[in-house]
């Protein structure tokens, strides 16, 4: 179980960018975080793992109090979390099978992983998590001749040859087009049920969230203020999620902005059309 308790983050510029989010994730839940940019969502996902160092409160792991592990101890708790980037953090010269079987590099000798010389096993386990993801035929292919979605699942079965905890998603959709956003949710979704383990996602389009996710957390300027189901997530809930929502918002706070959108990309949807697109979800109908 992930149990987050009265976490905190202030940066230098006296910005608090979380403040005092308590909550508990377990079993196989699919957790989706939504929220207006700037409401501190990344930043939530950063201080679980420590990408980003909290300013107060505790992340427990299965009752491994993560926030107050050394350096060295927090390498080997972070075997244990499996994480999917926006940006899909794949080194784009080497082939799919030896990006995913990084997800080992935690669990081999330095020497070994520098060689790419990992246990049969492993590399049996990465062809069924390849074809898994449907990516079979591709363990050849370099990760920079594949598309957004494909390097996505690359990601994906990164995270899940972890054998994790707790997998955590960055934004995993925000830079696919809708029909591969809906595959990849429901790729993390089956993960979860399979492996009987939680995930949680940081996301913008609150119809994926509505659709795929068990439940919902929203956050607005650093504090929780919705924790339910997606049926809970009613106009209400909405108003008081995104009522800090303007056009030019601040980026969520990772010590650097976010990257500026792409053209087409709307970052910060009016309240109203979020609204909108909640109802016509299909569990907004």
């Amino acid at each position: 179980m992930l149990s987050i308790s009265t976490l905190g983050k202030t940066y230098g510029t006296g910005e608090r960018a979380l403040d005092d989010v308590s909550f508990d994730v377990e079993g196989s839940q699919v957790v989706a975080v939504i929220g207006p940019s700037g409401a501190g969502k990344s930043t939530l996902i950063r201080c679980i793992n420590r990408l980003t160092e909290p300013t107060d409160g505790e992340v427990r792991l299965d009752g491994t109090n993560l926030t107050s592990l050394s350096n060295r101890e927090l390498r080997a708790a972070r075997r244990e979390i499996g994480m999917v980037f926006q940006e899909y953090a794949l080194v784009e010269r080497l082939t799919v099978m030896e990006n995913v079987l990084s997800g080992r590099l935690g669990y081999v000798s330095t020497w070994r992983g520098f060689r790419r010389k990992f246990p049969q096993e492993d590399v049996q386990q990465a062809y069924a998590t390849l074809d898994r993801v449907g990516l079979r035929g591709h363990e050849d292919d370099r990760a920079d001749e594949l598309s957004g979605g494909q390097r996505q699942r690359v990601g994906i079965a990164r995270a899940v040859l972890q054998r994790p905890k707790i997998v955590l998603a960055d934004e995993p959709t925000s830079s696919l087009d809708p029909e591969t956003s809906r595959a990849v949710m429901e790729l993390l979704t089956e993960i979860a049920r399979e492996e009987s383990i939680p995930v949680l996602i940081n996301i913008h389009e609150v119809p994926l969230a509505r659709e795929h996710a068990d439940r919902i957390i929203g956050l607005t300027d650093g504090k929780l203020v919705f924790d339910g189901t997606p049926d809970e997530l009613d106009d209400r809930a909405l108003d008081r999620i995104y009522r800090s929502e303007e056009p030019g918002g601040n980026a969520d706070r990772q010590g650097t902005p976010e990257p500026e959108p792409t053209a087409g990309d709307d970052v910060n949807p009016p309240l109203e059309r979020v609204k909108a697109d909640a109802r016509s979800s299909p569990e907004g109908r």
